[in-house]
C-alpha cells in the first residue's frame, strides 16, 4: 500500500516539476476525437519539441496546489491532455489552436504561460502571434531598413555623379 502512495507522491511531484520548468502549458479535452487524429497531434507536437501527456485529474489537481497554480483545478475535469513547451512560448498554442479548428472535438481548456495562468482567449491569442523566427525576422528587417536605404542613396548619388562627368 505504501509502495502506491509513494508512487503517487513521485507522480505528483514530476507534474508540478513540469508544470514550474515549462514555458507554455496548455490543457486541453481530447474526447471525440480518433485515435488517428490524435496520433497525428501528437506527430506535430513531438516535431516542435512539445511534451503531451495525460495524467489523472486528481494528481494534476495536487501538482497544479503544489506550484500555485490553483487556478487550474476548475479546468481539470472530464478528459485533459496537458502540453509541456520547455523552449518555445507560442509553438504548443499555435499547434493545437490550428488543430482545433481542423478538428471540432479538441476543446483548448486553458493554460499556464510563464508561470501565469492563462484563459482560452489568451491562449487563442498567444496561437496567433508569429513564431520566435518569425518575429526575430521582423526584428532584424525593421533593424536593416535603415542600412538599406542608406546603402541606395549613396548607390543613386554615385550614379548621378557618373553621369555628370559623362
Amino acid at each position: 500500500m505504501s509502495s502506491i502512495l509513494e508512487t503517487k507522491k513521485q507522480l505528483v511531484s514530476d507534474i508540478a516539476g513540469q508544470l514550474r520548468e515549462s514555458k507554455s502549458t496548455i490543457l486541453v479535452d481530447y474526447r471525440g476525437l480518433s485515435v488517428a487524429a490524435v496520433t497525428e497531434l501528437r506527430k506535430q507536437l513531438r516535431e516542435a519539441g512539445i511534451e503531451f501527456k495525460v495524467y489523472k485529474n486528481t494528481m494534476t489537481r495536487r501538482a497544479a496546489d503544489e506550484t500555485g497554480l490553483s487556478e487550474l483545478n476548475e479546468h481539470l475535469t472530464g478528459p485533459t491532455a496537458i502540453a509541456f513547451s520547455n523552449d518555445d512560448v507560442v509553438a504548443p498554442a499555435k499547434i493545437l489552436n490550428n488543430f482545433a479548428k481542423e478538428n471540432e472535438a479538441l476543446e483548448i481548456k486553458a493554460g499556464v504561460i510563464e508561470g501565469r495562468v492563462a484563459t482560452v482567449e489568451e491562449v487563442k491569442a498567444l496561437a496567433d502571434l508569429p513564431s520566435r523566427d518569425g518575429l526575430l525576422s521582423m526584428v532584424l528587417s525593421v533593424l536593416q531598413a535603415p542600412i538599406r536605404n542608406f546603402a541606395l542613396v549613396t548607390k543613386a548619388v554615385a550614379e548621378q555623379k557618373e553621369e555628370q562627368g559623362a
